[in-house]
C-alpha cells in the first residue's frame, strides 16, 4: 500500500477542464457522444479539501489476489455471470465477445489473468473483501472514499490525469490504444499517478465506499476502463453504479487509516 500525507488537494474540475475533456473525447471516439449526455456535468466546481493521512493500494486488486478471498468464503460466489443476467442488468458490452472470457471457471481465476484486476464483482463483494483483507493484518482495511481516491490519483499539482494535465494513450489500456481487454495491473507505469499507484485512470474502473448521490441505491466509481475513451479517466471524473451490478468494466482497491 501507498502512504499519502495530510493536507490538501484540489477537488473537482472546472469549466475548462471539462470542456478540454469533451474534445479529448470527440477526438479519441470520433463522436461527440459525451458533451451531447452531459456525461461530466456532476464534476463539483474544483475546490481545495482537507484529508488526514492515510494508505491507498498501489494496484486494483487482482484476480489472484481475489482468489485468496474466495478460497478462505466457500458462501462468496466466484466472479461470473450468465449470459441471461447480464442482459438483465442492461449493459451495452456484448456479453460472448466482451465479457464471457471475465468469468471464472470453478473457485480459481484463469492461470492466465491471475495478475490482471478482478472483474465481475459487485460493491458488496469488494468491500467484504477489504474488511477481510484487513482482518489479516489486523488494521482496518475499507473500499476508498471519492476523496481519497482522487488525492490520490491527483497528486500535489491537481493534475487532471494520473500523470498529468493531458490525455496520454501510451499512458493507460483504453480502448483507443488498448487490446480490448484487461491487462496486468503493473502495465503501464508511465501512467503512474505522484503518489504512485497504478490504473488510477483505464484498466478498470472502481468501487468507492461514497454513494453516488443521484440515485438510491448506487455506489460511485471512479476512473476509467479499457473499453473507454479520452476525457474519461481524470481524477474528478465519476459516476454511479447499483451496488448489485456485476461488471466487465469495474474492479476495486482497497484504502486504511493511517495507525
Amino acid at each position: 500500500m501507498l502512504r499519502v500525507e495530510a493536507g490538501p488537494f484540489q477537488k473537482g474540475s472546472t469549466a475548462q477542464e471539462r470542456d478540454r475533456a469533451y474534445e479529448d473525447y470527440l477526438a479519441t471516439r470520433g463522436t461527440d457522444t459525451a458533451r451531447n449526455r452531459k456525461w461530466f456535468q456532476y464534476e463539483p466546481e474544483q475546490t481545495q479539501v482537507m484529508l488526514p493521512e492515510y494508505w491507498i493500494d498501489a494496484y486494483p486488486v487482482t484476480q489472484a489476489a481475489y482468489g485468496e478471498f474466495i478460497a478462505n468464503h466457500p458462501k462468496v460466489p466466484a466472479p461470473m455471470i450468465s449470459a441471461e443476467d447480464w442482459k438483465a442488468q442492461g449493459f451495452m458490452q456484448p456479453y460472448k465477445s466482451e465479457v464471457a472470457r471475465f468469468n471464472w471457471h470453478g473457485r480459481s481465476p484463469d492461470r492466465a489473468r491471475r495478475d490482471h484486476p478482478v472483474v465481475l464483482v459487485s460493491w458488496q463483494h469488494a468491500s467484504a473483501y477489504c474488511q477481510w483483507r484487513g482482518s489479516l493484518v489486523g488494521k482496518e482495511r475499507y473500499l476508498p472514499t471519492t476523496d481519497q481516491f482522487e488525492k490520490a490519483a491527483r497528486g500535489p499539482n491537481g493534475s487532471a490525469y494520473p500523470w498529468g494535465p493531458d490525455f496520454a494513450p501510451n499512458n493507460l489500456n483504453s480502448a483507443v490504444q488498448g487490446p480490448r481487454d484487461t491487462t496486468p495491473v503493473t502495465s503501464f507505469p508511465h501512467g503512474r499517478s505522484a503518489a504512485g499507484a497504478y490504473d488510477m485512470a483505464g484498466n478498470v474502473f472502481q468501487w468507492t465506499s461514497t454513494p453516488w448521490p443521484r440515485g438510491k441505491g448506487r455506489m460511485t466509481v471512479k476512473g476509467s476502463a479499457w473499453d473507454d475513451q479520452g476525457g474519461l479517466g481524470r481524477a474528478a471524473a465519476a459516476h454511479g453504479r447499483r451496488a448489485t451490478v456485476r461488471h466487465a468494466i469495474v474492479g476495486f482497491r482497497c484504502a486504511g487509516p493511517l495507525e
